[in-house]
């Protein structure tokens, strides 16, 4: 009996000594949390309590050059369902009266949204799809359907928004609006046109507010000083004008559908500022449809053909080596140099013929031998002639994507004794549309070539943050004396050369058609070389306003009309006569720099509403929406939109009073 006793006694003290070394543990465990890891356990609680969240800055708009919206930010809904949120008696009520409501919205049998609905709540889904891509309307009605009126907890509703870009003008100069956007593959910001270009300027900055998480996973703000606002992005007014944009993809499109061909592209100038009024790039794609794809004016370095034999004139009327007037013999239209030949279209040749005449019925054997016995013995001065013009490197201009120039040097592995003369008639070199028309510019700009441009100003409202002002690349590219000279012989290209199917005596042009063979040298021979055709100039001819180029890759050859003249010429008399006859009682062309009245009323209206304080909801209908936005922005309340143009609806009424930070829905038409 003692020894259990004893035994029992042991085991007690065994307990007491554990309990005791167990709460020295603890008291040790809980020292250290509090004194030594104290700090981290408190960030830890703190990171998953308090968390900053960011509020999106509102992108800017990019406007025309004649106050019209070309990209905009609207807001888009994504709908889901969470299968497991309503009671069993709340979904078994609601769900044929909500699966009829949608079918009258989302264009499908009630019996569908019923079926999948009750699939997703067997299935215990708690994020099923319903809709995306919603408008603000159809979200509102959406959301005051049976069940989802109910709300996120007892109705099951989730909403997702996210902001979009869209284009009101719609597909016409796309590819040059272009777009700025995160890659969902990779996470990498990717871009083109004026939105990526221009991002820094559009974008904003995103402010950031810290929340406190509360019941039921929701989070709520901290007023205080942690909330940075957001800075919204300025609206980029772009050289674009609708009219002739409208004007000159219509008119390229036309001309591709009927010749079939693969891609083309137009690029209208205004030649004393190089504001790039109109740009259509169209590809076609595997049903015959265009659309705009990639940039080729600007990305698209190719040998040019005919059209680079005013880089010929220029050099020999400059160097003075030989006039308009001196006469070269065509020999029967063909001319052999290191044993191979050069040929004119028409097989026969010209006779002889002046180099003005040459030039103007484009004969390839004249302007060849008028270059090869000028330069032969020096072509480095030829060469330099080129590089004075700028035709050798990039412009330079914001987008990214510029085709690289090759122009061929003396010396190089790639030269030979072809090279002078092949140069002559376009080939063996390669440059972008957007170059050719810059050099084309310079000589309707009276020698003066400005670099093309396609923003002209950034603003934010009626304020102006930075303006891009004309920007010169060479101040004389030759003497004035040859820019008359090539004024009058480009003139007589449509007069009475190979462009004169284009001739108006009701309006003047002036300027160069071309044919290029294109993939001539290929690895897949002849199948593979095609045609492309263009014609570059400008208009009037007497006293230049718009320099304009147009490009036609592979037209459908079956047609017997491949060349520059039947193909491209067609789109820049359309061109340049639609402008004339917009204003048939002068008979001048539209006046586009100008201040736009539009704008400025517009602007002046919301300087003066903005310099008002009110405590009210003021009445917004008829209002535009950007004007709309700012001066509720300004009165500390949030704006939502959908649509573009000017206030239809508000959320809230007018004469209501203000609270801060309330959000305000803009419906728009």
């Amino acid at each position: 009996m003692a020894v259990d006793d004893k035994n029992i006694s042991y085991r007690i003290y065994l307990v007491a000594v554990f309990i005791f070394v167990m709460a020295i543990a603890i008291v040790v465990k809980l020292t250290n949390i509090q004194w030594v890891e104290g700090d981290y356990y408190r960030k830890l609680a703190k990171q998953r309590t308090v968390r900053n969240f960011v509020i999106p800055a509102n992108k800017g708009n990019i406007y025309s050059a004649d106050g019209s919206l070309l990209a905009t930010s609207i807001p888009n809904y994504e709908i889901r369902f969470d299968a497991k949120a309503p009671k069993t008696e709340t979904f078994e009520k609601y769900v044929k009266a909500l699966s009829d409501s949608l079918a009258t919205v989302l264009d499908k049998p009630g019996s569908y949204f019923e079926k999948d609905l009750r699939k997703a709540r067997a299935n215990k889904n708690r994020y099923y799809l319903i809709a995306r891509k919603l408008s603000y309307t159809e979200y509102v009605k959406i959301k005051g359907f049976p069940l989802f009126n109910l709300g996120a907890f007892k109705g099951g509703i989730i909403i997702e928004q996210e902001t979009v870009r869209k284009h009101p003008i719609g597909k016409i100069a796309e590819r040059t609006i272009g777009y700025d956007k995160i890659d969902p593959a990779t996470g990498v910001e990717v871009g083109k046109g004026i939105e990526w270009a221009f991002k820094d300027y559009l974008n904003g900055k995103d402010g950031k507010i810290l929340k406190q998480k509360i019941a039921k996973g929701q989070w709520k703000p901290i007023r205080d000083l942690n909330e940075v606002d957001p800075i919204d992005g300025y609206d980029v007014i772009s050289t674009i004008d609708v009219f002739i944009q409208d004007i000159a993809h219509h008119a390229l499109l036309k001309q591709l559908e009927e010749y079939e061909a693969d891609h083309g592209c137009v690029v209208v100038m205004e030649t004393e500022t190089g504001h790039v009024k109109a740009i259509s790039n169209l590809g076609r794609a595997e049903d015959g449809s265009y659309y705009e794809t990639t940039n080729y004016a600007v990305a698209e370095s190719h040998e040019p053909g005919s059209t680079f034999k005013l880089v010929d004139l220029m050099a020999i009327l400059d160097d003075k080596v030989a006039d308009t007037s001196t006469v070269y013999d065509s020999h029967n239209g063909q001319v052999k140099y290191y044993g191979r030949s050069v040929t004119d279209s028409h097989r026969a040749g010209y006779g002889k013929v002046t180099l003005a005449r040459g030039f103007e019925l484009s004969s390839n054997t004249v302007m060849v031998q008028a270059v090869y016995e000028a330069y032969k013995n020096n072509p480095s001065k030829f060469v330099n002639h080129i590089k004075s013009y700028g035709l050798d490197k990039p412009l330079g201009l914001h987008f990214k994507g510029e085709g690289r120039p090759y122009i061929p040097q003396p010396g190089d592995k790639h030269w030979s004794g072809v090279s002078l003369p092949w140069m002559a008639f376009g080939y063996g070199v390669s440059v972008t549309p957007m170059q050719t028309l810059a050099f084309y510019n310079s000589v309707a700009n009276n020698g003066v070539m400005v670099k093309p441009q396609f923003v002209s100003e950034i603003k934010e409202w009626n304020k102006t943050i930075k303006k891009f002002d004309v920007e010169v690349i060479n101040p004389r590219v030759c003497s004035p004396e040859t820019i008359k000279k090539l004024k009058a012989v480009l003139a007589n290209v449509v007069k009475k050369g190979t462009g004169s199917k284009l001739y108006s005596k009701d309006f003047s042009m002036a300027g160069k058609t071309g044919t290029a063979q294109v993939n001539y040298g290929g690895k897949e021979g002849k199948s593979a070389l095609y045609y492309a055709s263009s014609f570059v100039g400008y208009f009037p001819a007497d006293h230049p306003k718009y320099s304009c180029i147009v490009v036609v890759h592979k037209p459908n050859t079956s047609k017997n009309n491949y060349y520059g003249a039947d193909v491209a010429g067609p789109v820049f008399k359309r061109i340049a006569q639609k402008i004339f006859t917009d204003a048939p009682s002068t008979n001048k062309i539209k006046k586009l720099d100008s201040k736009i009245s539009k704008q400025e009323i517009s602007y002046e209206k919301y300087d003066i509403e903005s310099r008002k304080k009110s405590s009210q909801i003021p009445d917004l209908k008829g209002m535009p929406g950007m004007d709309a936005i700012a001066l509720l922005e300004n009165l500390g309340l949030k704006v939502k939109v959908n649509g573009v143009g000017k206030v239809k609806k508000q959320s809230l009424q007018a004469g209501e009073n203000i609270s801060k930070n309330t959000t305000i829905v803009l419906e728009l038409s």
